[in-house]
C-alpha cells in the first residue's frame, strides 16, 4: 500500500456517511489517504497526536469533517502547518431526519469562522466530495498527472452539462424530469 497523502478524519461514525465521499474521489485519481474517527472534544490528546503524525508522514492535505459545534477541523489546525479543509457535517438519523436543530449552519460557522491566523478552508455543508476535490488541487501543484486527471474530470462535467442541456431541449421539461427524477 502506498503512503497516504491526505488525512480523512471526522468526528464520529455517523459522519462516515458524508466522509466517504472525499475518500471516493481519492480513490478515483489513484490518491492514497488515510481515514480515522478522532473525536475533538473525546480524544483531545490524539488530536494532537495526529496532526504531527500528519507532517511527520509526508501528509500534503487534511480533510476534517465534523457536526454540530464542529470544531475538529479548527483544532487540527491549530496544531499543524498542513492544509486543512472543513467540512460542515448535517447528519441525518436512519428515518433521515435532522439531527441538528440549525440545519448543518452551526457546523458551516463553526469552521469557517477561525479566528486570523488559523485558516481552515471551508466547503459546503456535507460537500465532502469538494473538500476531496480541493485536496486534489492541492496535490495538483506537485503532481502533474493529477493536474491533468483534474482537467479531463472539469472536462467531463462541462460536457455532461451540455448533454443535459440537450436534452432538455430536445425532450422539454416535463418528460425531462420524468426521464431525470423517476
Amino acid at each position: 500500500m502506498k503512503k497516504p497523502l491526505v488525512g480523512i478524519i471526522m468526528g464520529s461514525s455517523s459522519d462516515s456517511r458524508i466522509m466517504h465521499a472525499a475518500a471516493e474521489i481519492l480513490d478515483e485519481f489513484g490518491v492514497p489517504h488515510e481515514d480515522q474517527i478522532i473525536s475533538a472534544h473525546r480524544t483531545p490528546t490524539r488530536l494532537e497526536e495526529y496532526a504531527k503524525y500528519a507532517e511527520k508522514n509526508g501528509f500534503k492535505a487534511i480533510i476534517a469533517g465534523a457536526g454540530g459545534a464542529a470544531h475538529l477541523p479548527g483544532m487540527i489546525a491549530s496544531h499543524t502547518v498542513l492544509p486543512v479543509i472543513g467540512v460542515p457535517i448535517l447528519v441525518y438519523n436512519d428515518k433521515q431526519q435532522k439531527k441538528s436543530a440549525f440545519g448543518g449552519l452551526d457546523s458551516l460557522l463553526s469552521i469557517s469562522e477561525m479566528p486570523s491566523g488559523s485558516p481552515v478552508v471551508t466547503v459546503g455543508v456535507n460537500k465532502a466530495l469538494n473538500a476531496g476535490i480541493y485536496a486534489l488541487k492541492i496535490l495538483a501543484n506537485e503532481s502533474s498527472s493529477i493536474r491533468k486527471m483534474l482537467k479531463s474530470h472539469k472536462e467531463k462535467q462541462h460536457k455532461s452539462v451540455l448533454k443535459e442541456s440537450q436534452d432538455l431541449k430536445r425532450m422539454g421539461l416535463k418528460k425531462f424530469v420524468k426521464k431525470k427524477f423517476k
